[in-house]
């Protein structure tokens, strides 16, 4: 195989969580060493959300200032761990602060990573939950539209770009996650792309196509076809990605506009509930 770089990954942002053994700054710190990008960490400041029926009176400004303050003091703190992480891992870093005012449509997120070329956020942790986490990574997605990393909230501490799984249904949600891959893919050992056996009719070879695509980048590739299960397509290939003992997976985010508000699909939603490895995700 013809060997490759990632320097095509040249800046990277990341999500950096308020608590937690914040997982995904690590895996973007080991990811920035590997390719010698630069990291920014980004911690999210919140509006307090106030449920609109147990509003009464006016909320009280001292209440506002004091939770505003509250929130901009967690996100300090976590910048300051971000800030120790990255100078564990031995890289350049600079930290940011996003403040997120109610209504903005989560314009804090989409503006920080507009310019890069790669986002990491964490899998919402149940022990240790993030606010807003699933509208942060719709925003990441839809929104921003820039390629984003799902970091699993326990297990992963490293980004090991050895053996992937290619998630594969021909749509150009699909395409697109490929080609942000692409720089990370030229690294791996081995490529293994899964196509869920969901009883449609195929023209010609299942799978032939995308196969051909990375072999002309000198990609060892194996196409497989694996079955649907009760628990859906997300399930499916989870499970598969399980049995071969990946190190990361590559796929589409699917989603469907409500109001002119994009929302995660079923499947897209299920492998960011359930993932145990890294997730490439592109919209």
């Amino acid at each position: 195989m013809t060997q490759h770089s990632i320097s095509a990954v040249r800046d990277i942002v990341a999500i950096v969580d308020l608590g937690g053994e914040r997982k995904a700054a690590v895996v973007a710190a080991d990811l920035a060493r590997q390719t010698g990008a630069h990291l920014t960490g980004l911690a999210l400041a919140f509006d307090p959300v106030i449920p609109v029926y147990t509003v009464a009176a006016p909320i009280p400004t001292d209440f506002i200032v004091a939770a505003h303050e509250q929130s901009v003091g967690d996100a300090k703190v976590a910048l300051e761990a971000f800030e120790a992480i990255g100078k564990q891992a031995g890289i350049t870093t600079e930290s940011r602060i996003g403040e997120s005012v109610a209504g903005d449509s989560f314009a804090a997120v989409v503006r920080n990573v507009i310019l890069t070329d790669l986002a990491v956020v964490g899998q919402n942790d149940p022990d240790h939950p993030e606010p807003m986490r699933e509208v942060v990574i719709e925003s990441l997605l839809f929104q921003a539209g820039v390629p984003t990393l799902l970091v699993p909230f326990a297990g992963v501490s490293a980004f090991v770009p050895d053996k992937v799984v290619v998630a594969w249904n021909g749509s150009p949600a699909a395409g697109r996650a490929v080609r942000a891959a692409m720089p990370m893919l030229t690294t791996a050992k081995q490529v293994l792309v899964a196509m869920v056996d969901e009883g449609r009719q195929m023209a010609g070879e299942p799978g032939a196509d995308i196969g051909a695509h990375l072999a002309r980048h000198d990609l060892e590739v194996t196409v497989r076809t694996i079955a649907n299960t009760q628990g859906g397509a997300g399930q499916a290939l989870l499970a598969f990605a399980a049995e071969e003992d990946a190190n990361w997976m590559v796929m589409g985010a699917y989603g469907h506009s409500r109001l002119m508000e994009f929302l995660l699909g079923g499947t897209t939603r299920q492998v960011l509930t359930n993932a145990t490895l890294p997730i490439l995700m592109s919209h």
